[in-house]
């Protein structure tokens, strides 16, 4: 069986949380809150139960522990993408050429220290400051 939707079943697990003193919520009670077509609903339930499908009456409260526990896995499951690192143009600004930024960020007290690691921030930096400075030597030519 096919795998149910996130976003569906928290469409559901809302429409379910409408009728908080209902004891006994169908597929075609459901449908009329949510806007979907009971065969779908029973269709995309029918994961955690497959008499959903068979029996229209089927109480739908009784699978909203699977369902939230199904939810849950999925959401720990997907990992959080890290987002691109940006540099802005005043950052850049900071510095004249590629020069400087090497002489401020890898020197200390007029000495090269080896031991300093540029972050992912400064090396976009430091490769915008050289492509400006590729870009100048081109238009001299």
């Amino acid at each position: 069986m096919k795998e149910p939707n996130v976003k569906d079943l928290k469409k559901y697990l809302q429409g379910m949380a409408k009728l908080p003193k209902a004891k006994y919520i169908t597929s075609e009670r459901l449908s009329r809150i949510v806007g979907i077509y009971p065969e779908v609903i029973n269709e995309n339930l029918s994961y955690f139960d497959p008499m959903v499908k068979m029996d229209y009456e089927f109480n739908l409260l009784e699978l909203v522990p699977q369902m939230k526990k199904f939810i849950e896995a999925k959401e720990a499951k997907r990992a959080p993408t890290p987002k691109p690192v940006v540099v802005k143009k005043d950052e850049i600004d900071l510095y004249d050429n590629y020069f400087d930024f090497i002489y401020k960020k890898l020197t200390y007290g007029g000495m090269i220290d080896k031991s300093v690691e540029l972050s992912d921030k400064d090396l976009k930096i430091l490769k915008k400051l050289i492509s400006e400075e590729l870009a100048n030597r081109k238009g001299k030519k």
